[in-house]
């Protein structure tokens, strides 16, 4: 057995170890891509939670930038951005739009009681069906869409003060939003 044969296990395992970070690398995994970035947001039609006769859809949302909220009462990490969305509906003028995500009705209605309701409609999802159709990973996660109805930006996780000042703000200035305060008078870090 020749001396150069010994290494040649020493060369798989590094080339092993080489694709698994490369193939396993989750720097990015608030960055989790979007097959709707650049495309219309799906058309849909889902009752409102406060006035379960009343639809909302696609058509609704045209006209100007909008936020689309994936939330639910079972997620903290949505208990932790709701500050900011609240901060964000004030200061603000861009339509934000919550879909409350295989979640109970009940609790939702609860919920926004308790902390405060930074949407101007929260669409009831309790089956998960129009979170299919947005492709959905889980709550919390926004979209940003231009007057259009296009999907211009998606975030999975939270919306905090950094994301706020480094992501979302100069995207929705550069829609158009109005807004009453500077883009770091949200909050710390």
């Amino acid at each position: 057995m020749s001396r150069a044969s010994l290494y040649i296990p020493l060369g798989v395992f590094v080339l092993i170890l080489g694709l698994g970070y490369v193939g396993f690398d989750l720097g990015a995994r608030n960055e989790l891509p979007s097959a709707l970035i650049d495309k219309p947001f799906p058309e849909f039609q889902a009752r409102l939670l406060d006035a379960p006769d009343q639809t909302l859809s696609r058509e609704d949302l045209l006209g100007r930038p909008a936020l689309v909220n994936v939330w639910a009462t079972w997620c903290p990490t949505c208990l932790s951005e709701h500050a900011q969305l609240m901060q964000i509906s004030a200061a603000t003028d861009v339509v934000i739009v919550g879909v409350n995500y295989k979640d109970r009705p009940d609790k939702a209605k609860q919920w926004l009681a308790q902390y405060g309701n930074p949407y101007d409609w929260v669409l009831d999802d309790r089956d998960g069906l129009l979170g299919i159709e947005m492709g959905v990973y889980g709550a919390p996660e926004t979209f940003l869409l231009n007057a259009k109805g296009e999907v211009v930006y998606k975030r999975v996780g939270d919306i905090n003060p950094r994301i706020w000042r480094d992501e979302l703000a100069p995207r929705l200035r550069q829609l158009g939003i109005v807004m009453t305060m500077d883009n770091t008078d949200t909050g710390a870090d």
